[in-house]
């Protein structure tokens, strides 16, 4: 029916009430047949049949009143609520800010083919899947810029995405000053949830912004920061260029795990660690079943409770029954 779109009913068993009324209009109408009885004949022709008032042809209402008093009743046991969290699905999305390392450094191949380029295609595909989102790009080394503002323009980012490559800006790691940068693009936002994504496979050693310090002023903004590094335990494959054409050379690996630990505990998020391709992957899947549950949350509290109204109707049905049955068909309702 259509008046019931959009409702739930938080305590659906008691629906099963409704084979109550059947039942009870069945013993309405064998207790009728008990009392009144019937008569056969043959024909009605010679019988003079008198004009009947109105009023006992109604001793079958208050049964009707009755049942749909008892159909209102349940319903409002049942606890219908409507919601109105269809409204955020595109008025108040997640505004997502990814801000990734392009050193030197992330050109390592333990990730294939490297770092760089496993981060960009796995984001893309985490882009990919959330089409209703405002979504920027910041990229940072020894210093940060914003390579893409916040959009929903997703075809642009991708596009801007994919053209990221080392040697934009000066070699460095200045995770600090990439995450300040991204802060400062998602710090005028009225999205219900804003989230940094950082990414990176060193320590800081440059900036002017030290890395806990812009952890502190996204926690201000009521920016949540999840904080990913890169790089496979020990020791990883490093191009070289030679003389004699390009050489691997095993580079340590230095991912300041304390200091992302302590961004992401400082803004409510949390820190990962991804080894390969397919640990960074699983990575952008568990952030984006987090920010769906906490919009899964935000919804749910906005449901609105509607039994009241159906109370209010089950008993006017009653009061209707019993004015009747006490005045103008007094005697006649059964």
């Amino acid at each position: 029916m259509s008046m019931f779109k959009g409702i739930e009913f938080a305590q659906p068993i008691f629906l099963w009430l409704f084979l109550i009324i059947p039942a009870m209009i069945a013993w309405y109408v064998w207790r009728e047949q008990k009392l009144y009885g019937h008569l056969s004949i043959s024909a009605i022709k010679g019988f003079s049949v008198p004009t009947k008032s109105i009023i006992p042809r109604l001793r079958h209402l208050g049964i009707v009143l009755r049942s749909l008093a008892l159909v209102a009743l349940i319903l409002a046991l049942a606890r219908p609520q409507t919601s109105l969290s269809w409204q955020n699905s595109t008025t108040e999305g997640i505004d997502i800010v990814i801000a990734s390392d392009i050193s030197g450094s992330m050109l390592a191949e333990d990730f294939q083919p490297n770092r760089l380029e496993a981060g960009k295609n796995i984001a893309i595909d985490f882009i990919k899947n959330r089409p209703d989102d405002r979504i920027g790009l910041v990229i940072f080394s020894g210093e940060s810029f914003t390579q893409c503002p916040l959009t929903i323009d997703h075809d642009v980012l991708i596009n801007l995405f994919k053209d990221i490559k080392y040697g934009m800006i000066d070699d460095g790691t200045a995770i600090g000053m990439g995450l300040a940068t991204a802060v400062n693009r998602l710090k005028g936002s009225e999205a219900k949830s804003k989230v940094i994504i950082l990414l990176t496979d060193g320590s800081n050693n440059m900036g002017s912004i030290p890395p806990i310090t812009a952890a502190e002023i996204a926690k201000q903004f009521n920016i949540r920061v999840y904080t990913v590094g890169i790089g496979t335990k020990g020791f990883a494959p490093y191009p070289v260029q030679t003389p004699f054409g390009i050489q691997y050379q095993r580079m340590p690996v230095d991912v300041d795990e304390g200091t992302l630990t302590k961004i992401a505990n400082i803004t409510g998020g949390k820190y990962f660690r991804a080894t390969d391709n397919e640990k960074l992957k699983s990575i952008y899947e568990q952030i984006d079943k987090l920010e769906k549950a906490k919009i899964d949350v935000t919804q749910y509290h906005k449901k609105t409770e509607l039994f009241l109204p159906f109370a209010i109707i089950a008993l006017l049905f009653l009061l209707l029954e019993f004015g009747l049955k006490n005045t103008l068909l007094k005697g006649a309702l059964t």
